[in-house]
């Protein structure tokens, strides 16, 4: 990890803060912000994924720095940025079962802005054109492509026979292509480079035939944060970086040549002093994304103290010397992964010149706002 800058997350009024809390540093978000669109050519190509913060302060933070695109992955960020009115919001999952008329119920509600969604399925596209013909709405989709992830997405061969099923239903749009490369995240940006370029003349391969058959322009959207380099430098290909935001542990050790810096933090305190090398702390499971192997988490201001073991309130740390400790000290943690952290939380202190003071809500964790 990058040296601490001087104590930057230190909080002065930390007492009032009770832990575990989620902390955001705006200033450091707005530089993340500022970082992605100066690495963009193209800034109208920028469609950041707010699956990271969920919060509609970040992304009107986002719209005023001119970004007018973005993408998400539930109906409720989806509202989200409707109440916060982007222009331009891709649900990049596909609306099967109760999703399919929320979706709708999303496009009616906030007409000013414009929704669309993926299909990797002729079933679902069906659907979405009898729901879109019910309400005499026009449905937007991108063809999700399966690229290598296989998670979701259809091979490249099978997609001309979508397309075709696509355009002969009433209420559909074919808007482009989609492509998820999560694989393509080696540490070595020549490697990633080099398998984005086979990833894009697969995918474009597929928009040039298709353009010539149907006569149409068709967009391409392509990667996420570890790939966002591979991707940026692209003319009219949209990149959906999400974790640049808040960055996190992970991403900061893995791919030390994006120039992101860490923007949120977890707050945690020494509950009990268990013996002379094993301190216990209030960072349980439910207070960080417990999905990587331990350590979850690394600390600013006591990087030597190593997660040993956790449980849902509890987090077991290993020190040098347990009687440098007492009860309620703070630690400030860098997450290993911050986009499943965020989701912890129901609302994020915002720490402003050292400050403690407002809280944003993490509007978005939950999986219904009103549609």
């Amino acid at each position: 990890m990058k040296a601490s800058k001087a104590h930057w997350y230190t909080v002065r009024n930390i007492a009032s803060v009770d832990s575990p809390a989620l902390l955001v540093y705006p200033d450091r978000v707005l530089k993340n912000i500022r970082h992605a669109l100066k690495m963009m050519p193209d800034k109208t190509c920028l469609r950041p994924h707010i699956k990271t913060n969920k919060m509609a302060e970040v992304c009107t933070m986002m719209l005023k720095e001119g970004i007018t695109k973005f993408k998400c992955a539930t109906i409720a960020e989806a509202e989200m940025l409707a109440r916060v009115n982007a222009p331009d919001v891709l649900l990049a999952y596909q609306p099967v079962g109760p999703k399919a008329e929320r979706f709708l119920e999303l496009i009616d509600k906030y007409p000013q802005t414009r929704f669309s969604c993926l299909v990797d399925d002729e079933q679902v596209a069906a659907y979405l054109s009898k729901l879109a013909v019910a309400s005499k709405k026009k449905v937007a989709v991108w063809i999700d492509l399966n690229v290598g992830m296989n998670r979701t997405g259809i091979v490249p061969e099978k997609v001309p026979v979508l397309i075709d099923s696509c355009h002969a239903l009433e209420g559909i749009e074919v808007e482009g292509f989609h492509a998820y490369d999560g694989h393509n995240n080696a540490p070595d940006l020549a490697a990633r480079k080099k398998e984005g370029d086979a990833v894009f003349e697969r995918v474009h391969a597929l928009v040039l035939s298709t353009e010539q058959q149907f006569g149409k322009t068709l967009r391409i959207l392509l990667g996420g944060s570890p790939s966002f380099p591979a991707h940026l430098n692209r003319k009219n290909v949209e990149c959906s970086p999400g974790t640049f935001v808040f960055w996190d542990a992970g991403y900061q050790s893995k791919y030390p040549e994006q120039p992101f810096d860490i923007a949120a933090l977890v707050v945690t305190r020494v509950i009990s002093i268990v013996d002379r090398h094993t301190i216990c702390t209030d960072l349980g499971h439910k207070s960080v994304a417990a999905e990587n192997p331990l350590p979850r988490v690394h600390f600013l201001n006591h990087p030597s103290a190593t997660p040993v073991g956790q449980s849902e309130e509890h987090l077991l740390l290993g020190v040098n010397d347990a009687s440098a400790y007492k009860i309620g000290d703070v630690l400030y943690g860098v997450p290993v992964h911050i986009c499943p952290t965020v989701a912890l939380y129901e609302r994020a202190i915002v720490v402003e010149q050292k400050e403690a003071g407002k809280e944003w809500k993490v509007i978005a964790r939950d999986r219904k706002i009103s549609v």
